[in-house]
């Protein structure tokens, strides 16, 4: 096999076990022995468990002496919960190993010097900006920003608003788009909502099938509530997921709890306010909007106050994907911010 095409499958594995293996990164890896065929592929286990290096390593058996690893991410040269992946090939008899892009973490990186220390052929980029960009992203700029990468989801009408005058605001896109609303929870760490949405709308904040069957694995829940106003018998409390509350005032405070507790991608899917406070405070790292095909003239806005009054301080935003998405319309952006 090519071993582009083996290492798209690595990235492929990797985005597999997306928002299950924080505060590790979701790795994918696949061992190609000296003819060129697969032999063991392996992604990352939840945190304390194995590395993909190691499941796949496990997959090859005897056949991965003399093969080539393609894998993510540079593989570890630290032992944690786990022994380090460098020891781990060299043992294995792995030839060669080619990974997309260098582990950035001081404990873990380095993994490449071990390797060629240990006689084995080390080639680095294959791939390096899809990896980047794709299961690894989050994952890469917590590690970078010290915070979680937050990705923040509304679903407005067509003329941005996120519910009507009255305050309703149920099923306002269709059923496939709130379908890939449990796709994105799915790949994140944790779902984070304030104490007005939690009391207006009573979310569950699970991941759900269409036919409303839980996911065998739940983020975390979060609510910002500084006044304790969300009630006991909210469905945030029932035993779906665990749920954390927190009383920070301030956005940055509550991302830096998270990331202590090795959350390191966030989905906001709170209301105006809330998002209005993580887009003022330079917070929201992506923006993922869904567009119903409907007209409301009245009611709340996506965005609320985020100290942008004038049009020359508009947040002006990079598109990165324009999807249908059944008879609504997703838009990806990301803020176009000074380096």
């Amino acid at each position: 096999m090519d071993e582009t095409v083996a290492m798209r499958i690595a990235l492929d594995l990797g985005r597999s076990v997306l928002g299950r293996t924080s505060p590790n990164p979701p790795v994918g890896a696949v061992v190609l022995d000296a003819s060129g065929e697969v032999v063991g592929t392996g992604a990352t286990s939840p945190a304390g468990g194995p590395h993909a290096e190691i499941h796949a390593l496990e997959a090859a058996g005897p056949r991965a002496r003399g093969s080539t690893v393609l894998t993510s991410l540079e593989p570890c040269a630290h032992s944690g919960r786990t022994g380090p992946c460098t020891v781990a090939l060299a043992t294995a008899g792995v030839a060669r190993v080619v990974y997309a892009v260098p582990d950035p973490t001081p404990q873990a990186g380095g993994g490449a010097k071990q390797l060629r220390h240990a006689g084995i052929a080390v080639q680095a980029g294959l791939l390096a900006a899809d990896a980047a960009a794709g299961a690894l992203r989050a994952w890469l700029f917590a590690t970078h920003a010290g915070r979680p990468f937050v990705t923040w989801k509304y679903a407005a009408t067509l003329d941005g608003r996120v519910a009507a005058a009255d305050g309703s605001s149920r099923w306002i896109t269709g059923a496939a788009a709130r379908a890939d609303v449990h796709r994105l929870r799915a790949e994140c760490d944790a779902v984070l909502v304030g104490s007005g949405t939690a009391l207006a709308d009573d979310p569950q904040l699970t991941v759900r099938a269409p036919d409303e069957t839980p996911a065998d694995h739940q983020p975390l829940r979060v609510v910002l509530d500084r006044r304790g106003r969300v009630p006991p018998g909210a469905r945030l409390y029932d035993d779906a997921a665990d749920t954390l509350v927190l009383d920070e005032a301030q956005p940055a405070q509550a991302l830096k709890q998270l990331y202590g507790r090795g959350v390191r991608s966030v989905l906001l899917e709170g209301g105006p306010t809330l998002a209005g406070a993580f887009v003022a405070a330079g917070l929201v790292d992506r923006i993922v909007g869904y567009l119903a095909p409907a007209l409301l003239g009245a009611g709340p806005a996506a965005l609320g106050p985020a100290g942008m009054d004038t049009i020359g301080a508009a947040l002006r935003l990079d598109v990165e994907d324009i999807t249908r998405v059944g008879d609504d319309i997703c838009i990806t952006a990301t803020p176009r911010r000074e380096d």
